[in-house]
C-alpha cells in the first residue's frame, strides 16, 4: 500500500504535536484507577489501498463500522475497524450514539471528531445512527466549553493547543497540519455510550466543523497526555492486535481485534517499561516528545548480523534526539541518522546491485526496488529490532519491502531526517501479527505474537 506525501505530512503533525508540550505531569503522576469496569474489544480488518503516486491522498488508518455481533460476555463491547495504513476506530458517540470512524493515534493528545453544524433531519431515525460525521442536535449529553472554562486559557501544562473565543463566547480552536490543511471548531463535552449500562463520563473533545483534508475520521489521542482518551476515560490499558495486510485486496479482509481494558491473551505477553523523566529533564530537551511511549530499543539485526550501533543512539541525548516511540498513528518504521546509516550499509551489502537509483517514494523511502520483492526478502532476510529484557519485534523478510506502486518496492524502514524529526518511530507496518498492550498502569508496553486475522 502506497504511502503519499499529504499522509506524511500528517503524520508529521500528529506526531510532532506533541512536541511542544512543556510539561511531563502525566508521567509523573501515579497510576490512574480505571473508570472503565469492562473490557472492550474491537475487531480489527486489513484493508489495503490500491498503489498510487506519492502526491496523491489517502487516510492514514481506517477503522470500519460495522454491527456488532452477539455479546456473549456481559462486559464486553465489539465492533470492528479496518485497517488501511492506519488504524481507524469506530465508537458508539452521543445520546442515542452516533457511530463515528477516529484514527486510533498513541502520538497525540487531542480526540476530535468530524461535526455537523445543523441537524438536517427533522424526525432523527433510532439509536445507534451512523453517519460520516456527528450531530450534536441529536445528542442530549452533548455540551460545547465556553470561553471561561479553564482549558481555554493559553498554556495550561502539556496542552499547548491554540484556542479563542469565537463570536459566541466559545472555546474554539485550530489545529493546522503540515501540508497547509486545517481543522478547526469547537471544544465540547460528550461521552461514548457503549451501551444504556456502559458508558464514560463527559470527556472532552474537539468537534470540527471545518477541515480542508478528504477524510471524514476523526483523531482518538491516545497519548500519556492529560486529555487524551485514555486518560480522561482513566483507561488502565488498551491493546491492538494487527493483521497481516496483503498487498491486493481479495475478497473480505482480515480481521484483527482492538481492546480497551483488559485482554484475555495478555498472559503471554512480554513487557518493557516505558522509560520515564521528570518535568525539568524533558524542558530540556527541545526534540523529545514526553509524552510518548518510549522505550529501551537496544539494537538492530538483519538477517544473522547484529548491526554496529551504539545503544545511545536509541535513547534520547541532551536535546531529545534519538528517543524510540511506539506510535500506532506512523504506517513505517523511521530511524535517526546514525541507526540508519548502518542498516543502509548492510542493505546495500546484501543487494545493493539491485537498488532503483535515484528513488526517493515519498520523500521519506528511499531504498527501493523493481522486480521481484520476495527474492529481495530471501536475500536480506528478517529484521529483528531488539528491545530491553530480551524483548523483540521480528519483521518477517515478506513483509520487509512495500509496495509503492508502478512494480516498485521500497524498505519499510525509513531516515526520520526526511520527516523532520529526530526520533526512532516503530510504525504500525512493523507490528503487524502481534498484540501491543499500553499498561498505563504500570508504566510499560507488552508484545505478544499472534495472528492477528484470527484473534478478533
Amino acid at each position: 500500500m502506497a504511502l503519499c506525501n499529504s499522509l506524511l505530512l500528517l503524520l508529521l503533525f500528529l506526531s510532532l504535536s506533541s512536541l511542544f508540550i512543556l510539561s511531563k505531569q502525566e508521567t509523573q503522576n501515579p497510576k490512574p484507577k480505571p473508570s472503565l469496569n469492562f473490557s472492550l474489544s474491537f475487531p480489527l480488518s486489513s484493508l489495503p489501498l490500491s498503489p498510487s503516486s506519492p502526491s496523491s491522498s489517502s487516510p492514514l488508518l481506517t477503522f470500519s463500522s460495522t454491527k456488532q455481533p452477539p455479546q456473549t460476555n456481559p462486559n464486553a463491547y465489539r465492533s470492528s475497524f479496518k485497517y488501511t495504513m492506519a488504524l481507524i476506530v469506530s465508537l458508539p458517540i452521543g445520546t442515542p450514539p452516533q457511530t463515528q470512524q477516529m484514527v486510533l493515534d498513541t502520538g497525540s493528545q487531542l480526540s476530535w471528531i468530524q461535526c455537523n453544524k445543523k441537524s438536517t433531519v427533522t424526525n432523527p431515525p433510532k439509536p445507534p445512527l451512523s453517519s460520516s460525521s456527528f450531530d450534536p442536535s441529536r445528542s442530549s449529553t452533548f455540551s460545547v466549553l465556553p470561553c471561561n472554562h479553564p482549558i481555554c486559557k493559553p498554556q495550561i501544562p502539556d496542552f499547548t493547543l491554540p484556542t479563542s473565543c469565537d463570536q459566541n463566547r466559545l472555546c474554539h480552536y485550530s489545529y493546522f497540519y503540515a501540508d497547509g490543511t486545517l481543522a478547526e471548531g469547537n471544544l465540547v463535552r460528550e461521552k461514548i455510550t457503549f451501551s444504556s449500562a456502559q458508558a464514560t463520563p463527559p470527556l472532552i473533545l474537539g468537534c470540527a466543523e471545518k477541515s480542508t483534508d478528504s477524510s471524514t475520521e476523526g483523531i482518538l489521542g491516545m497519548n500519556l497526555g492529560r486529555l487524551s482518551f485514555a486518560a480522561q476515560a482513566k483507561v488502565s490499558k488498551f491493546s491492538y492486535c494487527v493483521p497481516v495486510r496483503p498487498n491486493r485486496l481479495v475478497g473480505q479482509p482480515p480481521v484483527g481485534s482492538f481492546y480497551l481494558g483488559n485482554n484475555p491473551s495478555s498472559g503471554a505477553f512480554r513487557y518493557v517499561d516505558l522509560m520515564i523523566f521528570d518535568r525539568s529533564q524533558s524542558q530540556r530537551m527541545p526534540n523529545f516528545d514526553p509524552l510518548a511511549y518510549t522505550v529501551g530499543m537496544e539494537g538492530i539485526r538483519i538477517g544473522a548480523k547484529r548491526l554496529d550501533i551504539p545503544r545511545t543512539v536509541f535513547r534520547p541525548d541532551a536535546g531529545g534526539s534519538g528517543q524510540t516511540m511506539i506510535d500506532s498513528g506512523t504506517e513505517f518504521t523511521f530511524l535517526v541518522d546514525a541507526a540508519y546509516a548502518k542498516v543502509k550499509e548492510e542493505i546495500m551489502r546484501l543487494v545493493g546491485s539491485r537498488v532503483k537509483k535515484g528513488f526517493v517514494y515519498g520523500q521519506a523511502l528511499d531504498i527501493c526496488f523493481d522486480g521481484d520483492a520476495a527474492e529481495i526478502g530471501r536475500l536480506v532476510g528478517d529484521v529483528v529490532l531488539e528491545f530491553e529484557k530480551g524483548v523483540e519485534i521480528v519483521v518477517g523478510k515478506d513483509r520487509l519491502l512495500a509496495d509503492v506502486g508502478g512494480g516498485v518496492h521500497c524498505l519499510s524502514i525509513g531516515q526520520s531526517n526526511l520527516l523532520g524529526v529526530a526520533s526512532n518511530i516503530i510504525g504500525n507496518v512493523h507490528q503487524q501479527n502481534l498484540w501491543v498492550e499500553f499498561d498505563l498502569t504500570n508504566r510499560r508496553v507488552g508484545f505478544g505474537r499472534a495472528d492477528c486475522s484470527r484473534s478478533a
